[in-house]
């Protein structure tokens, strides 16, 4: 427990946020490339070291109006909004569940989480080096912060921890809940790529969604992972028939309406495209975290 008003402790946590969103840029930029996250920000485009007061969340892009000091080629907003996120995530994090441990494991949650769709994004990539580690430490919060469907899992099991100190027995079960959460994220996902690989004889999931999934697993559980799962699969269709329609609109038009030959020109684009089904798994992972009991509290109304 601590003294400081909430509204300062939020203000904090926001500045503490921008500080970690900037240090999130540099993870999202160096870790798929294999730099080293050590050493001063560089111009991604001339390769001079950004001057230290350009360097301060947000106000330092808005000094250089989104240039580069140096060469004067744009720097995305991204960086910017990155770095804000991470601080209104942050700030939020700690209004509404306090200076707590519950906020720390969120806010970390949500940082792991903004930097792989991010980086799946720009390059249709999840590093090991944020998944991995994002994994076992929601595995280690679950000892600390309870995960949500122990109560199914003590009626079922509990009998597994009576042989613990009752004051572990609570930790044991959510750590479990947690392993199991991350199982049925991975294995669901790796389901799907598998059954998509056989029929299709291509490559239809990464183990970076796999592991994404692990990841959020044990820092939701197993109830908010299914919710993950459905949100995120049926925002992927829909952005996969957007595509779909998309370029096989741009092919109509350049063989003048030519539907078949427009439909086979379509099919080949389409095979090699990439869709970072990442992104949507991460955001929908979001979602789920900060809305998700009162979704199943909804839908669970609706038959009483």
């Amino acid at each position: 427990m601590t003294d400081i008003a909430p509204e300062a402790a939020a203000v904090l946590a926001f500045i503490l946020g921008l500080a970690f969103g900037s240090f999130l840029n540099v993870c999202i930029y160096r870790l798929p490339r294999g730099k080293s996250l050590l050493g001063r920000s560089r111009c991604p485009n001339c390769d001079q070291p950004v001057r230290p007061y350009f360097n301060v969340p947000v106000v330092g892009w808005m000094m250089i109006r989104g240039k580069c000091s140096e060469c004067r080629n744009p720097i995305s907003v991204r960086y910017a909004i990155v770095e804000a996120l991470i601080g209104v995530l942050f700030a939020v994090c700690v209004l509404k569940y306090g200076v707590t441990l519950v906020a720390v494991k969120f806010a970390v949650f949500g940082f792991l989480i903004v930097g792989l769709v991010f980086t799946d994004y720009d390059l249709h990539l999840l590093p090991d080096a944020m998944t991995l580690p994002g994994f076992v430490i929601g595995l280690i919060f679950s000892f600390f912060v309870p995960v949500g469907g122990t109560g199914f899992l003590e009626r079922r099991w509990g009998y597994w921890f009576e042989f613990l100190p009752f004051d572990y027995r609570a930790p044991g079960m959510s750590l479990l809940a947690a392993v199991l959460g991350a199982a049925v994220g991975a294995f669901f996902i790796w389901g799907v790529g598998e059954a998509y690989k056989r029929v299709r004889g291509i490559e239809g999931m990464g183990l970076g969604d796999v592991k994404l999934m692990a990841m959020v697993g044990a820092f939701l559980g197993v109830k908010l992972t299914v919710l993950t799962l459905v949100f995120g699969s049926v925002a992927g269709s829909l952005a996969g028939v957007a595509a779909m329609v998309t370029v096989f609109s741009k092919r109509v038009q350049r063989y003048s309406g030519q539907s078949a030959r427009a439909w086979a020109s379509a099919k080949l684009v389409l095979r090699h495209y990439e869709m970072p089904f990442g992104v949507f798994l991460g955001v929908m992972a979001l979602v789920s975290q900060w809305y998700g009991d009162r979704m199943f509290a909804w839908y669970l109304a609706l038959y009483q």
